[in-house]
């Protein structure tokens, strides 16, 4: 393996975690692929790109940045990171610089998710003042994220969330690092968890290359070939 073959860097979205990689991971690793799968924090934008930016400048060689859900909108703003060679978005928020998932989600009608979410407080060292964490009803979660997916495996994802801080919606984009690198934008066309019509609007400002895939939001453990074959032509642009 040489350093001229891109690593794949998964990142995933709110009230998910890497397991949503689950079945495209064995897809890249069979080419011979670097593919790495961190955890996200899920506490704010920036803090989450910063953690996944530190991440791509520990990787040598060239990098293909993939997001699903929010992980689109940290990966537009960590895939500034100079050995980033393209980005995969995958039902995905893209967002323009200085916009937050709050105002590109408002110019759009809600989804089924909005009437669905779970606030709960929780402890922020050092501060008097709760943070607030959002989830998603455990009861509506499959239909919502996973109408698509197993049924046994979509409640075990439902009880096993990882939440989603609540600034993380309010947090501008401080860059849009597709304005400079090559991307690939998925659109799932039956997602009740994102209005079809954001990742549409997004992909399409940023002149992306797109697909569209009848699917629920959780595209990858759903359809994980059509999302490898998207993941591949990225790499494919690198060179490699």
């Amino acid at each position: 393996m040489t350093e001229s073959v891109p690593t794949v860097v998964l990142v995933h979205g709110a009230f998910a975690d890497a397991s949503s990689f689950a079945r495209v991971i064995p897809e890249l690793l069979a080419d011979g692929l670097k593919v790495l799968a961190p955890a996200v924090p899920n506490r704010s934008l920036t803090g989450d790109a910063a953690y996944i930016a530190s991440v791509v400048r520990q990787i040598p060689g060239p990098v293909v940045l993939v997001g699903h859900s929010y992980g689109g909108a940290i990966i537009t703003v960590a895939g500034v990171e100079d050995n980033v060679r393209a980005l995969v978005y995958l039902a995905g928020y893209a967002l323009e610089e200085a916009e937050s998932l709050g105002e590109l989600q408002g110019r759009f009608p809600d989804s089924d998710l909005a009437s669905a979410l779970v606030y709960t407080p929780f402890p922020v060292d050092g501060s008097t003042e709760s943070g607030t964490d959002v989830t998603v009803e455990i009861d509506k979660f499959p239909a919502i994220f996973a109408a698509d997916v197993d049924p046994d495996l979509a409640r075990t994802l439902a009880v096993s969330q990882r939440p989603l801080a609540g600034a993380a919606f309010a947090e501008a984009a401080p860059v849009a690092a597709w304005k400079t690198k090559p991307s690939w934008g998925l659109v799932a066309s039956s997602d009740h968890t994102i209005n079809p019509d954001v990742e549409r609007f997004g992909y399409q400002r940023a002149g992306m290359t797109t697909v569209e895939v009848d699917s629920s939001h959780l595209v990858m453990l759903a359809h994980p070939k059509k999302v490898a074959d998207l993941i591949r032509e990225a790499v494919r642009s690198t060179g490699a």
